[in-house]
This record gives structure tokens, sequence and C-alpha cells, in this order.
């Protein structure tokens, strides 16, 4: 059998070529992506509809390879703390693929699956219909920015010396340990806040 005369393409290898081609902050699109691949565009249109179809491919290809899954049997608040923890180190590894997740809809199965599996459990917990999407999009936005924060540099404040700001910066912790702190105490403050609404319902 003769070999093919172009690379063989698969959602898998376009999602994980577009994830390095972002990552490694080069410019994004349909032709860029089949010069990284040494294809021509019009073999990559035959696998996928466009770019909004290649970053969808993208989103689905992170939650896999984060391997995102909420198991079975977990209380509404450890579902909760599992989904926002998964993707805070799902969006760490990749920061500058996160403006091209936010700026279109969700319709990969996988990543809809987890956000089910949240949307059930806080249903099931006895939030309110009307308060469930509010608190996805809530802890959606945390896990986001967490995972941004990760990336920053490890002085985030250049505060002026002597003020209260510059005191803390001065006696504080850098860079991961820092982000790791805040993130765990936005969790624990995330999950009490909800735990105290719950229980006033």
């Amino acid at each position: 059998m003769p070999r093919p005369s172009s690379p063989i393409l698969s959602a898998d290898r376009i999602a994980d070529a577009a994830i390095a081609l972002v990552d490694a902050g080069k410019a994004f699109g349909v032709n860029a992506l089949a010069r990284e691949l040494g294809v021509t565009p019009s073999s990559l249109y035959n696998h996928v509809e466009g770019r909004d179809a290649i970053v969808e491919l993208m989103r689905g290809r992170l939650a896999v390879r984060a391997a995102i899954s909420v198991p079975d049997g977990l209380a509404w608040d450890a579902v909760v703390a599992y989904v926002v923890r998964s993707q805070r180190a799902m969006f760490a590894e990749h920061p500058l693929v996160l403006p091209l997740l936010v700026g279109k809809p969700v319709t990969d199965v996988t990543v809809l699956g987890y956000y089910e599996a949240l949307a059930e459990a806080l249903l099931s917990a006895g939030f309110p219909d009307d308060e469930v999407l509010v608190i996805v999009a809530v802890l959606d936005a945390f896990a986001l920015g967490s995972g941004l924060d990760l990336s920053a540099p490890p002085e985030v404040w250049q505060a002026e010396p002597g003020s209260a700001l510059g005191r803390l910066v001065a006696g504080g912790e850098p860079g991961q340990v820092r982000a790791d702190r805040a993130f765990d105490l936005g969790v624990d403050l995330l999950l009490a806040s909800l735990r105290a609404r719950l229980a006033g319902a």
C-alpha cells in the first residue's frame, strides 16, 4: 500500500497541534495550523468546519488529557471541589489557550459532562433551579482566574515601600506558594458560603 502523500489527520492530532501552537505563543488560525501540521488548509477543512470548531476540539482535548471525570457517589461539596480543582490545574497548564475558550459556547460532550455532573450535584443538594447556573458560573470564573494566577509573575504587586500593601508583599510568599494558598482559601470560602446559603434556604 503506498504511503499517504500528506500526514494523516485526526481530531486529536489537530487539537494537539493547535494547543501546542497557542502554548508556544504563535499566531493561531486555520492557515497557521495547517502549516504546523504539514498539510494544506483545504485538507484541514475536510476534518473541521473552521476556526471555531478547532477551538472546541482544543477544549475537549484538554479535558480528556486532564482526565476530568467526576467520580460517582461524591457529596455535592466534594463534586464542587473536584471540578474546580481539576479545571484550575487544566487551565494553569495552558493560560494562552484560555482567551480562545472563553469566547466560544461550550459544546464538547466531555466538558459538558462534568458541568452536567456539577449541576446535578447542586440540584440534588437542594439549591434552587434559578441559582444553580449562576453558582456554576461563579465557580467557573474562580477556576479560570486561579488557573491564570499560576502564570502570573512571582511578585504580582509592586507596591510603595512602607505602604500597607508594600509591607504585606515584602513579608508574603511569592509565586506558586501564594497562588496555591489563595486558591485553597478561595475553595474553602466558596464552599463555606454555599453551605451557609443552602442551610439558609
